[in-house]
Formats: structure tokens, C-alpha cells, sequence
């Protein structure tokens, strides 16, 4: 996916180019992908551009939260959902997520979180704190996502096969289980890309799926164009 200053959905533009990190192919499967069917109040952690904020919002009326912690990303986010047609639905603060407190509770909490753990860093600092743990460790998501989740709500987070497992371990320790999987390849035959895991407090039978997103003529599968369908210009 392009890195320019703006990406076009069909039913809004996320503006990008004050921002070190930008839309990417794997974010928007994770938009797409959350199930909002029963989700009232929603929380997006870590924001950034306010993507799934605003993907979330096109397809529920449930009022949507956001929090950010880079000041530059958090006032594109501001930006991008001033400039919607979803802007009533959805609220964003400029905080980190170990601080934040509400007095409800959320059904649906969603995150594409920091990730790299030994990585060599970025000379921007802007996307080091987008990539790496450093800012946002995955015990403090997960103690987040627990004070803040109802008994029946649902997490959703995308992460790289590795680190997917490493917080999976730790959520089950913790009572959090996982309880569907979508799996993302660019291709059949290659390898994991990122996984997006759905976790409740209830332990059930984990539901695997897989997702490619390329067929071998580098055409878009037919199940990424159906997931992908709602926003993406080119289908």
C-alpha cells in the first residue's frame, strides 16, 4: 500500500502525512475482519489516524472511543474524523492507555498494537513508538484490556505469528481466551503474516481461519475483495 500523504475510502479519506506510520493492507483486514454486531460502546487503542475507528464506525452505531499517545498522530486522527461523516459516533483522547479510565465498560476493544520487542530502532522517533514495546508493554495492554472490557465483551488484535503466541500465552494466564483466529498470508504456500485473534473471558474451542490476500497473479483473492469490499475503491 502506498505511503502517500492520503489514502481514499469509499466513504472516508485518511489524511497521513504527518504521521510516521501509515495505512497499511494488514490494518485494514483488521477493520474489516471485527465482528461490531453486538458492540454498544467500542475502544481503539492506539489509534494512530483514527483508521479503525472510522472503519468500525461505517458499519455499526455503536459510540466509538480512541486513544493516542503521539501527539502528531492524534491530531491527524482528530483531523481525519472531523472530516467525516462518522464524527458524531466517535471520541478520541490524547492519553496512553495505562492511564485512561472510563465509567463503563467496553463490549468490543480493538488494537493494532507496538510490537517489536528487539528490533533495531527507527531513527524517527515518532515510529519507534508505533513499532516497539517500549511504550506500550503487552502486560499493560492486557491489564488495560481487562479493567476495561465487560464480562462479555470482546479484544481483537492483529500481530506477527510470534508475538501473537507470546500474548496469547499471557492473556490465558491472565483469563483472557482466544477464541477465533484469522490467519494472513499475502499468498498461498507463503508464510504467516500477521494473525488477528479474538479473545473473551469465556474459554471455548478456538475457531481458525485463513485469509490470502494475493492470488499467484497477484490479483486480489475473491475473500479479500468480500472483506475488503466495503471500502476499498478498487472493488
Amino acid at each position: 500500500m502506498p505511503s502517500n500523504t492520503h489514502f481514499s475510502f469509499k466513504k472516508f479519506t485518511i489524511h497521513q502525512g504527518q504521521t510516521a506510520m501509515k495505512v497499511t493492507t494488514d490494518a485494514c483486514i483488521l477493520g474489516a475482519y471485527t465482528d461490531v454486531q453486538n458492540a454498544k460502546r467500542i475502544l481503539d487503542i492506539g489509534t494512530g489516524t483514527g483508521l479503525l475507528a472510522l472503519m468500525l464506525a461505517q458499519r455499526c452505531d455503536a459510540q466509538i472511543e480512541g486513544i493516542e499517545i503521539e501527539e502528531v498522530s492524534f491530531n491527524q486522527a482528530v483531523e481525519n474524523v472531523e472530516n467525516s461523516i462518522f464524527k458524531n459516533k466517535i471520541k478520541l483522547y490524547y492519553t496512553d492507555i495505562q492511564s485512561f479510565s472510563s465509567k463503563n465498560c467496553y463490549d468490543l476493544i480493538i488494537s493494532n498494537p507496538p510490537f517489536f520487542h528487539n528490533h533495531i530502532k527507527s531513527e524517527i522517533q515518532t515510529r519507534n513508538n508505533a513499532l516497539h514495546t517500549d511504550t506500550l508493554s503487552f502486560e499493560d495492554l492486557l491489564s488495560s484490556v481487562i479493567r476495561l472490557l465487560s464480562s462479555t465483551g470482546v479484544f481483537v488484535v492483529l500481530l506477527p505469528s510470534y508475538e501473537s503466541s507470546v500474548l496469547e500465552i499471557m492473556a490465558n494466564d491472565l483469563g483472557l481466551f482466544a477464541n477465533k483466529k484469522l490467519i494472513i498470508h499475502h499468498r498461498e504456500g507463503s508464510k504467516i503474516l500477521r494473525i488477528i485473534t479474538t479473545f473473551g473471558f469465556v474459554r471455548t474451542e478456538t475457531q481458525s481461519q485463513q485469509l490470502f490476500i494475493k492470488n499467484p497473479d497477484e490479483s486480489y483473492t475473491a475473500g479479500f475483495q468480500q472483506l475488503l469490499g466495503e471500502y476499498y475503491l478498487i472493488f
